[in-house]
């Protein structure tokens, strides 16, 4: 068998696993809609809702096959949580803080790894970057305590991945990742905000909980893939970019979100009314064929530019190479104007169903302000993005304002 023949086997295996993947999840969205409200309500994603995406192993997109994961790399994953945010957007966000914070215990030391998968291979990591604690250097490890708000996913989370600052020479770069079980901390109940209420994004709150050195991963070696795993020669999601992948998964429910937008305007519109107008049919409506035109057109390219993004990610990462900063770059601004492209079309959307697409009982203004709520995240935030890449395009990448 031929180099050639061998490499077409294995890209049609992965697409296979695509698609039978993204279809276990369109199996789930009535399922998830159904509970969508219910997730909203209770602020956390409904159990039932939960047990079926375990059920179908979409918690485990970018675990390691060794660890009975799929190993898949970013656009897969992308592809099935922008499908699961089809349904709901909560419920998405959830999987997908809990996807890549999984992804993130995989890179970790081989003990830490074990700790981690080693009597659960269902295991669950919710995390947060910023160090919110105390962190206290003793013999073999860290002693912890405060409070890291945001930790979506943490209700389900069988550990956490906490920022930290660790006790470094002046000038070096003190972040790290901490991996923290579930028995050592509580969760204080803080998310109440407009969108994504369903994503259960409170705060951990640890007391005095020692961390060993193994489970600690200085965050500069993570920005620059230079893993503590062992296996980044075989395994290709242990060369992933970091702080790309972390930006590009938030933005998976954005997709799936317009996707449903569109979907519900498609089905409204043809018997709709245009109120105060000659129109009986919003369909009719040079206005609402041009602003659904617009809006599928923007939805569209968010996907292509979402698509080329996640697809650089695993090239680079099949290369065993850390992208160069000026892809970096560009990936991080890409995020953010796929959260403008998503925004602007459901924006579109809005206007062409009218004002009762803002009732509380109207799906769309759910879906509407998930999105918002979505885009505002500090890693896809558009401005924070166009600000990176201009500085790398013009040579100034000395003084970039944050991780990429």
């Amino acid at each position: 068998m031929t180099l050639t023949s061998n490499a077409a086997e294995s890209s049609a295996t992965a697409a296979g696993l695509e698609r039978e993947l993204v279809g276990r999840a369109t199996e789930l969205v009535p399922m998830i809609r159904e509970h969508a409200a219910e997730s909203s309500a209770n602020r956390a994603v409904v159990p039932q809702v939960m047990k079926a995406l375990e059920d179908a192993e979409l918690f485990k997109l970018f675990v390691p096959k060794r660890f009975g994961g799929h190993g898949v790399g970013m656009r897969t994953t992308m592809e099935v949580l922008s499908e699961i945010g089809r349904g709901d957007g909560s419920t998405a966000w959830a999987a997908s803080l809990l996807n890549v914070c999984t992804w993130f215990a995989t890179t970790f030391s081989l003990q830490a790894q074990h700790d981690v998968f080693g009597e659960n291979p269902n295991a669950k990591v919710s995390g947060i970057f910023t160090p919110g604690s105390k962190a206290e250097r003793v013999d073999g490890g860290y002693l912890l305590s405060g409070r890291w708000p945001y930790s979506s996913g943490s209700f389900a989370a069988d550990w956490a991945a906490l920022g930290i600052a660790l006790s470094v020479e002046p000038g070096q770069d003190p972040r790290a990742l901490a991996l923290v079980p579930k028995e050592a901390w509580t969760i204080d109940p803080t998310w109440y905000v407009a969108g994504m209420q369903g994503s259960g994004s409170d705060t951990i709150v640890v007391e005095d909980h020692f961390v060993p050195d193994h489970r600690i991963q200085p965050f500069a070696d993570m920005q620059q893939a230079r893993y503590l795993t062992p296996y980044q020669a075989e395994e290709q999601n242990s060369n992933m970019a970091f702080i790309a992948v972390a930006a590009l998964v938030l933005i998976s429910p954005q997709l799936g979100l317009a996707r449903h937008a569109l979907e519900i305007t498609r089905k409204k519109l043809g018997g709709k009314p245009v109120a105060y107008t000659v129109y009986r049919e919003a369909r009719n409506s040079p206005a609402h064929q041009l602003g659904v035109a617009k809006a599928a057109t923007n939805i569209n390219l968010a996907h292509l530019l979402a698509r080329a993004a996640a697809d650089e990610i695993d090239a680079w990462a099949a290369d065993r190479r850390l992208p160069d900063i000026e892809t970096r770059a560009r990936i991080r601004n890409d995020t953010g104007v796929v959260a403008e492209l998503v925004n602007s079309g459901i924006d579109s959307l809005m206007t062409a169903n009218g004002a009762g697409s803002f009732a509380d009982v109207n799906v769309l203004n759910r879906i509407w302000r998930d999105a918002a709520i979505g885009a505002r995240h500090a890693y896809v935030t558009p401005e924070v993005g166009k600000e990176v890449y201009g500085r790398v395009l013009l040579g100034t990448e000395d003084a970039l304002t944050m991780d990429i």
